[in-house]
């Protein structure tokens, strides 16, 4: 997504997060559906989903770490950097949401479930809880690249063990009025419904990090 433009938001806590030194840190590793391209920085992913968090009382310090127009193979190479700064700076939990653009490419499907099997790999070494986000295939690629493609995701996930949010855009894709006039950008009601579709499966992400006693009820 946003094949032209790479900007990377900054591996740093959101500043809503960072008042809580107790709160878990989320990472977002992501392309420019959670970089916001075209969004004001209110308007984007990681805003919208800190202020949906904190309004359900989970909390939660963001670490925006996405790049418009990155790769599997892009997220996979500055992985290593994300992850730096030893423990103490290191995220407890992470939503992994690459594959968009290796579709929009054309690149081998095969070789996009190589690079999100070794981002899943080194995050479970690392100890970090993983909600992996999908993505579908565009249909002009064709039927058997869109069924290898699509299939990635539940693949690993079971692979892995980690949770699955089958498709990010679920309710938002193919729809003008949820969408930048590029058809392919969610504007920022689009954005409001992602979050709010995908906010049950980070909160369960979440709360599985704590015992039950300090959970928010809902």
């Amino acid at each position: 997504m946003g094949l032209l433009l790479f900007v990377l938001l900054g591996a740093q806590a959101s500043p809503a997060g960072a008042a809580d030194d107790t709160a878990p840190r989320l990472l977002l590793l992501g392309d420019s559906l959670f970089a916001g391209y075209g969004l004001s920085r209110t308007e984007a992913f990681p805003a919208q989903l800190q202020a949906a968090l904190k309004a359900s009382g989970v909390p939660a310090a963001i670490i925006e770490a996405s790049v418009s127009g990155d790769t599997t193979a892009g997220g996979l190479a500055r992985l290593p950097w994300v992850l730096g700064g030893g423990p103490a700076e290191q995220p407890d939990a992470a939503l992994v949401e690459l594959g968009g653009n290796d579709a929009l490419r054309g690149v081998a499907p095969e070789t996009t479930s190589a690079n999100l099997d070794a981002i899943l790999t080194t995050l479970r070494e690392r100890g970090v809880a993983v909600l992996l986000v999908g993505m579908r295939a565009p249909p002009n690629l064709g039927a058997d690249y869109t069924k290898a493609f699509d299939a990635i995701f539940p693949r690993l996930a079971e692979k892995h063990g980690v949770a699955l949010y089958p498709f990010l855009l679920e309710g938002v894709a193919a729809n003008p009025s949820l969408n930048q006039p590029d058809g392919i950008h969610p504007n920022a009601a689009g954005v409001r419904i992602m979050v709010e579709r995908i906010l049950p499966a980070v909160r369960a992400l979440l709360d599985g990090l704590r015992p039950a006693a300090s959970r928010p009820p809902g």
